[in-house]
């Protein structure tokens, strides 16, 4: 929506396929593509068995961590950051019992994520969203955000907040976006599709609040299942309902047979056609919904990735309210803002941390190094 900042924006494009090759270099191969809503082609990259992207990553980074003999302080908070002729000097830590220690640095990388769990931020910035369920786990509080504002940084595009489509509701669990690229689809409580399913998570969203019942189905087959590793996760956790024709999903539902029957069938021929006469979708068409079992997962919308942080530039400097660089700051992935703008596309959040995490670490390294 012509909010990123650009010169992030070109960074962030310009080196994506360094931190492909990057992540392959240490073991964490992602080369298998899929679509998510948003994109005109294939270009998220995720683990060739379809795994889901985030736990492949951390058992790669621990991995590397292990091998490398890293310290990692678990239990373990940053309280405080400490400034010394305007510049980074020091961290005060306190441990689960209470215990407090000051760690002398010349560099820090603030990389604590989002606020997308703390209702009371959330709200502040948009009302709006008050109501919402989130996908977040429960230390994106902010926290980093905060801690960088007590030393003078600026923030950026704060209420911007993205609320993604597909989330479980009870259990606020996250239904992928890979499930909808490998070609399921969306249904009402009438059995109907209404919106194309990859379309931008803002305008997929509305479209489900739009529903006089604000929830929907996402419904897949067999094929879908065996493609994407994630929905074994989502059956075994009993968040779909299965059936052995579509008859009886409806059934279980509560939904007309007749009218989900008719449904799949005409996605079915627009799929064989490669053209939705109904609702424009162009990706994600991959197979015809007509392998049993059938599954569907009833979701809304829940709040998923906040777009604003703090400010940074290109070598992901921390800057002040007056667009100053914090001397010895760094921050990297969704704690910064302005890259995304006002809405970010599926999988770029994964792109986001490491592009700019490698640079973060290049940067602060070398500071460290000259200073």
């Amino acid at each position: 929506k012509n909010k990123n900042n650009p010169q992030l924006l070109h960074y962030f494009v310009e080196h994506a396929p360094a931190a492909i090759d990057w992540l392959d270099e240490k073991g964490i191969r992602l080369n298998n593509l899929t679509t998510t809503g948003g994109m005109s082609v294939d270009r998220t990259h995720r683990p060739d068995n379809g795994a889901a992207v985030g736990g492949f990553l951390i058992s790669g980074l621990l991995k590397n961590i292990n091998d490398r003999g890293i310290e990692v302080m678990l239990d373990t908070s940053v309280t405080d950051i400490e400034m010394k002729d305007g510049r980074i000097n020091a961290v005060i830590v306190r441990d689960e019992e209470g215990n407090e220690q000051r760690i002398s640095t010349k560099a820090i990388i603030i990389a604590t994520g989002g606020f997308g769990a703390n209702a009371q931020m959330v709200t502040h910035y948009r009302p709006d969203l008050a109501d919402f369920v989130t996908t977040n786990h429960k230390g994106a509080t902010g926290s980093g955000i905060a801690l960088l504002q007590k030393i003078g940084a600026g923030t950026v595009d704060m209420n911007e907040i993205q609320i993604h489509p597909t989330v479980e509701q009870n259990t606020a669990y996250l239904i992928s976006e890979s499930i909808r690229g490998g070609g399921a689809i969306l249904i009402s409580q009438k059995g109907k599709r209404f919106v194309n399913e990859l379309d931008t998570r803002d305008k997929v969203s509305n479209s489900i609040i739009a529903l006089s019942e604000h929830y929907a189905y996402i419904l897949f087959d067999e094929q879908i299942c065996a493609e994407n590793k994630a929905a074994e996760t989502y059956i075994s956790k009993g968040l779909a309902v299965k059936a052995g024709s579509l008859a009886e999903l409806a059934e279980k539902l509560n939904i007309n047979p007749d009218s989900l029957i008719t449904t799949v069938e005409r996605y079915n021929h627009f799929v064989k056609q490669q053209h939705d006469e109904d609702f424009g979708r162009t990706t994600g068409m991959r197979h015809q919904l007509n392998q049993p079992f059938f599954y569907a997962i009833r979701i809304a919308p829940g709040i998923h990735h906040t777009m604003g942080g703090v400010t940074i530039n290109t070598k992901t400097e921390v800057l002040d309210t007056h667009a100053e660089i914090i001397k010895g700051a760094y921050a990297a992935g969704e704690v910064a803002g302005g890259v995304h703008g006002g809405n970010r596309i599926g999988g770029n959040a994964i792109a986001d941390i490491i592009i700019f995490g490698i640079q973060a670490g290049v940067q602060a390294a070398a500071y460290a190094k000259n200073h």
